[in-house]
């Protein structure tokens, strides 16, 4: 199993990989999107799993009928943040072909129908909405909404899949498909230190914190940066900086999370005064009150800097995702399935399990990160606890599908 798992993990590896940063750039509807796609089929076909791509572009591998219901469903996403991690998606795809592997060589027999599953965009770094496949069949984003996504280029989400050769006719919900799901397990690299700070190398996730992405566009005025006077200027830059600061601050009071990570700058001149500054928020925390308190005073904060250097401020809720408790007969069946001495912890990161847990029972495993960094080149796991997660996700996929 460690070799089959191996030999997974340097096919898949390479595609999509910055020869400059390290970090893959693998972007939803794109060719390394394509590349991973690919890779994906073929160790469906490889393991003779019928394979298939359902109308909102996830791709399924099944075994066993997969009208009969109750099926139990493994995986999780092959695309990635700008210059992300190799673990953080693609781990939970690998450990569940793998996984099967295992099974098979236990002589294991499946008494419900099974399924790997890769869904499409769970990142969101091309359209700016994470988690677009498991939205879609879920119903959480309607085919309108769907519609009106663009890239940085202006390419709607519609003219990115029909040009990847996937008609984006029919997309939107599909409840007779997750009718027919019984448990979904993702399995995913920990973003966080909590399991490398108890020793262990699997946990199960309780739940996933409240989080969402709010827009700020600040705007002022585009102007001379040599000749204007410092009392004369509107800069939106500075009210922007401000709002960064405020972010941090109100974030370190309530115990949350707050980042502004991405900016986009016009006329972006070396030498010129921005008119516009877009300035993208993600906020997370442990319930909804701390959150609604971060986000809350970041805005107060930002309008108030705004209001005093004669900036136009106007925020946009792009994105909410409420918290997530999953399912508790569920973890607990895990828990006792891989023993009850495994540590049950919560996560402030988003991932499609979350997004299914309102419509199947889903559930969650981590695999230990040795220095908690994700969504980087340095993300990393032990090739000793990538073999257990396997191990850890066969015992629980067996324990579910096989008894």
């Amino acid at each position: 199993m460690s070799e089959t798992f191996h030999t997974m993990w340097r096919s898949l590896r390479p595609i999509g990989r910055s020869a400059a940063s390290g970090g893959y750039r693998r972007y939803a509807w794109t060719g390394a999107d394509a590349d991973c796609r690919l890779w994906f089929r073929m160790q469906a076909e490889a393991r003779r799993l019928d394979y298939e791509v359902d109308r909102n572009g996830n791709q399924w591998a099944w075994l066993g009928d997969r009208e009969a219901g109750d099926a139990v469903v493994t995986g999780s996403h092959l695309d990635s943040v700008p210059d992300g991690g190799a673990f953080d998606g693609p781990l939970g795809v690998v450990s569940a072909f793998a996984a099967l592997d295992e099974l098979r060589s236990r002589g294991a027999r499946f008494r419900r129908p099974f399924a790997v599953v890769n869904f499409a965009d769970e990142e969101g770094a091309r359209f700016g909405l994470a988690c677009v496949g498991s939205r879609l069949v879920s119903g959480q984003l309607t085919k309108a909404q769907a519609y009106a996504l663009h890239d940085a280029d202006g390419i709607s989400l519609p003219e990115a899949m029909e040009a990847a050769g996937h008609d984006p006719a029919g997309i939107g919900p599909d409840p007779a498909r997750l009718a027919r799901i019984g448990a979904f397990v993702e399995l995913h690299v920990e973003q966080g230190r909590a399991l490398d700070l108890s020793g262990d190398a699997i946990g199960i996730a309780s739940a996933i914190w409240p989080h969402g992405r709010w827009r700020y566009d600040f705007a002022g005025e585009a102007n001379h940066a040599g000749t204007t006077r410092l009392v004369d200027r509107r800069d939106p830059m500075l009210t922007y900086a401000e709002t960064v600061l405020a972010a941090r601050r109100e974030a370190e009071l309530a115990g949350a999370v707050a980042t502004f990570g991405k900016i986009a700058v016009e006329p972006n001149g070396v030498n010129a005064i921005p008119s516009l500054v877009r300035g993208w928020l993600d906020a997370r925390a442990a319930d909804h009150a701390a959150l609604d308190t971060v986000v809350a005073g970041i805005e107060a904060a930002a309008r108030e800097h705004a209001a005093r250097q004669g900036i136009d401020l106007t925020v946009v809720r792009e994105s909410f995702t409420p918290v997530v408790e999953f399912a508790h007969a569920l973890r607990d069946e895990l828990a006792g399935i891989l023993g009850e001495k495994t540590p049950v912890l919560g996560t402030g990161a988003g991932h499609d399990a979350g997004i299914l847990s309102g419509s199947v029972p889903t559930a969650m495993l981590f695999v230990r990160n040795p220095t908690g960094v994700s969504h980087s080149p340095a993300e990393a796991a032990a090739e000793d606890d990538c073999v257990a997660g396997v191990l850890a996700l066969a015992d629980v996929l067996e324990g579910l599908a096989c008894r």
